[in-house]
């Protein structure tokens, strides 16, 4: 199917290149990150393990072609703990990964597991240093009385080496599980959100933060709501947006006040009385919110949509598209199985025309805000041969099925796709699956 070249859903993205890891529980993917420039991707698993990809430099004899990304780099990052004083397990699962803008040769990254953040290093060595005074190549320490002339060292060339080192540890901080991590567009300061408070921290100070805000009640019995998501503004170093299992969006200005328990702006849909059900609350909660790169708009994940929000409107969304509205009927077992607390993250592409969510059955949504076409790929071993295209799938919902449509009834809930990227600049996408991670591309050659 040939497809105009500047439309932002085409139809025909085909595998970059598949990564399938071999122990399924621990290494079940729970989330994605592409790094500013879009060269390195990382990924974090519930084993504390995070792997970076490194991608390919362009081919000489095909200046078009883009390269695959293969691994560059893997470190444990956590390690499980256990508080003594709660007598409660703390899991090694990564549950965020932030990379920080690029200063000089090295990279840097945040990662968090609930109660711990970590600042790593990542460089690399191509150099070594030989020709010491006072040690033998082999390193072994020499007789400094048999010494008898002195030698300059000199760097000599070697295989290349990429080190990981924590730089920096940010604990002790958080009594409840960090949801959400954010660098502020200062590159100097961050914030970290749990179910109750979001904390603000200078990158160079470990042992102490600043509470920014705290939504925990006197009592513990009227507590109402959680936090379920916050970021920074990208350009605005002031303003931060978190979200709440209410479906709410609250806007704060630190301007305004150094303990933003007060919003600027407050952002929520009316709801339709005559729709609502026991699941309401439940399925409007929000699990992901994400600004624009542009910073004028933001979108919001809840259980069945999601929705764009212009900042200068907060009566109701700018636009709404429906993920798997076809659930809507299944909701009760949804409920039983759990699957109904799901939290699936949302993106933008590089230049905000386009979002892109995962849904169940290994399928992932893709919505032009443009032409506002709309399309739902799948990612499947059946699919992931290199510089295959993949076909749009569609779901059956109900009444005669046709040929290529999906039964609702036959999706498996066990297979879901939460944790989704776009790179910054490029049509390149990569989608979590359980614990196999697909990277696809435009095809547009």
């Amino acid at each position: 199917m040939e497809v105009e070249s500047d439309s932002h859903i085409h139809m025909c993205w085909q595998v970059l290149c598949t990564r399938t890891k071999k122990w399924p529980l621990a290494d079940i993917i729970s989330t994605v990150e592409f790094n500013y420039s879009g060269d390195l991707l990382a990924t974090g698993d519930k084993g504390g393990r995070v792997v970076i990809f490194q991608r390919e430099q362009e081919n000489k004899s095909r200046p078009h072609s883009r390269g695959e990304y293969n691994v560059y780099s893997t470190f444990q990052s956590h390690e499980p703990e256990f508080d003594y004083l709660k007598s409660l397990e703390i899991e090694e699962k990564i549950n965020k990964i932030r990379w920080l803008p690029q200063q000089n040769a090295a990279h840097f990254l945040l990662s968090t597991n609930d109660k711990t953040i970590k600042l790593w290093k990542i460089s690399e060595r191509d150099k070594r240093a030989e020709g010491y005074n006072l040690k033998d190549e082999d390193g072994r320490l020499r007789d400094p009385f048999r010494i008898t002339a002195l030698r300059v060292p000199i760097l000599k060339p070697m295989d290349l080496m990429v080190e990981a080192s924590p730089r920096r540890i940010f604990a002790n901080a958080h009594t409840y599980h960090i949801n959400s991590i954010s660098v502020n567009s200062d590159h100097e300061t961050y914030l970290s959100a749990d179910d109750l408070r979001i904390n603000l921290w200078h990158l160079e100070v470990t042992d102490r933060s600043f509470n920014i805000v705290d939504i925990k009640p006197a009592n513990m019995e009227e507590l109402t709501e959680v936090i379920t998501a916050a970021e920074f503004h990208p350009h605005q170093c002031n303003v931060f947006v978190y979200s709440s299992s209410k479906g709410t969006i609250r806007l704060c200005d630190m301007r305004s006040s150094a303990l933003c328990d007060r919003h600027s702006k407050f952002f929520e849909e009316p709801e339709d009385p005559s729709s609502r059900s026991f699941f309401s609350e439940i399925i409007s909660s929000i699990s992901d919110v994400k600004f624009s790169h542009s910073g004028r708009y933001m979108m919001s994940r809840d259980y069945l949509s999601v929705k764009v929000w212009d900042l200068n409107m907060e009566s109701r969304p700018l636009e709404t598209h429906q993920v798997h509205e076809y659930l809507r009927s299944k909701l009760c077992s949804l409920y039983e199985n759990d699957c109904i607390f799901d939290k699936f993250e949302c993106c933008w592409n590089g230049s905000d025309s386009a979002i892109m969510t995962g849904s169940y059955n290994n399928f992932f949504r893709m919505f032009d805000r443009d032409t506002r076409r709309d399309v739902t790929l799948e990612a499947s071993r059946e699919s992931s041969r290199p510089r295959a295209s993949l076909k749009p799938r569609k779901v059956c919902a109900g009444g005669k099925r046709k040929k290529d449509e999906i039964s609702v009834d036959s999706l498996d809930f066990n297979k879901k796709i939460l944790h989704t990227a776009w790179h910054p600049a490029d049509s390149v996408i990569a989608v979590a699956a359980t614990n196999n991670l697909y990277i696809f591309q435009d095809k547009i050659n």
